[in-house]
């Protein structure tokens, strides 16, 4: 499918909520990806499944707001009827004028280098859809059903709790998908911010060699990477939950600027969004 086609068919039924994929009433066949990584952090003062439920629904609700939602897991691909929030459409500035430098470089087999960017600007395109718990712009319909690509990792401090996601773009979107790596877990032994951060560069570099390798498998070549991830100490007598997430949506009707089409939004900002929208003067 064309990138017109996909998202000119990604808008949902529902005037000021996005919507879970797949669900009744969307525009027709596409959807399109928002990435989302938060950890959370409660008090371990009642039962084990209660602080867990609790931090994940934590995890959810900080930072970019997926809260309230049916999250149904997917392995994780944006296929070729899905489109990236931040990348192909509502572009992040740094994306669009292409002043994003490479976090490293890593090789494919082929012998071509693929740069590896920050997921940050993707996170922030992201964020600034859904909104925040505080301030929500189109956060996905309460109750939805909602297929994610999605990992979480949950543990009792003292420790340090992590999340991290990866997207790879295909070199041919017409033939492949686009895919993700989502990975959570949490550090031994390591206490000082110092150690957090080399083992957490080491696993950046670990993830994006795992996508070579996926690529290798299903003889598909990526021609970049961006990675990312999210940690928090967990203290004793705490809960720590992280949450790694791309929810697969469709738009809500009022996300569209007035008088325009969908696809418009493939031309645009996320900063010329959000003006248009009314969100900044």
């Amino acid at each position: 499918m064309k990138l017109n086609d996909i998202v000119n068919g990604a808008i949902g039924p529902f005037d000021s909520y996005c919507d879970g994929y797949g669900n009744a009433g969307a525009s027709g066949l596409g959807y399109i990806s928002v990435l989302k990584l938060q950890t959370g952090t409660v008090k371990a003062d009642m039962d084990v499944v209660l602080e867990n439920i609790v931090s994940y629904d934590r995890a959810e609700s900080l930072g970019t707001y997926v809260g309230q939602i049916n999250m149904i897991a997917a392995s994780s691909f944006n296929g070729l009827n899905g489109a990236i929030w931040g990348y192909h459409l509502a572009k992040h500035k740094s994306i669009a004028n292409n002043s994003i430098k490479p976090l490293f470089i890593k090789q494919r087999s082929d012998g071509v280098k693929i740069p590896v960017y920050s997921t940050e600007p993707l996170l922030d395109a992201g964020k600034r859809l859904f909104g925040t718990n505080e301030e929500k712009r189109f956060p996905i319909l309460p109750g939805a059903h909602v297929t994610c690509a999605v990992k979480n990792h949950t543990i009792k401090g003292p420790t340090s709790v992590w999340c991290a996601i990866a997207l790879a773009m295909a070199e041919d979107r017409e033939k492949n998908s686009n895919l993700f790596i989502e990975d959570a877990g949490s550090i031994a032994n390591i206490k000082t911010d110092e150690e957090r951060t080399v083992y957490m560069e080491t696993l950046m570099q670990n993830i994006a060699s795992s996508i070579v390798r996926c690529g290798d498998d299903s003889n598909v070549k990526y021609k970049e990477i961006f990675v990312g991830y999210r940690t928090e100490w967990v203290p004793e007598r705490h809960i720590g939950c992280a949450l790694t997430c791309a929810p697969y949506v469709v738009l809500a009707k009022n996300a569209l600027p007035e008088k325009q089409k969908a696809n418009q939004l493939l031309s645009i900002t996320i900063s010329e969004w959000e003006e248009k929208m009314g969100f900044i003067k």
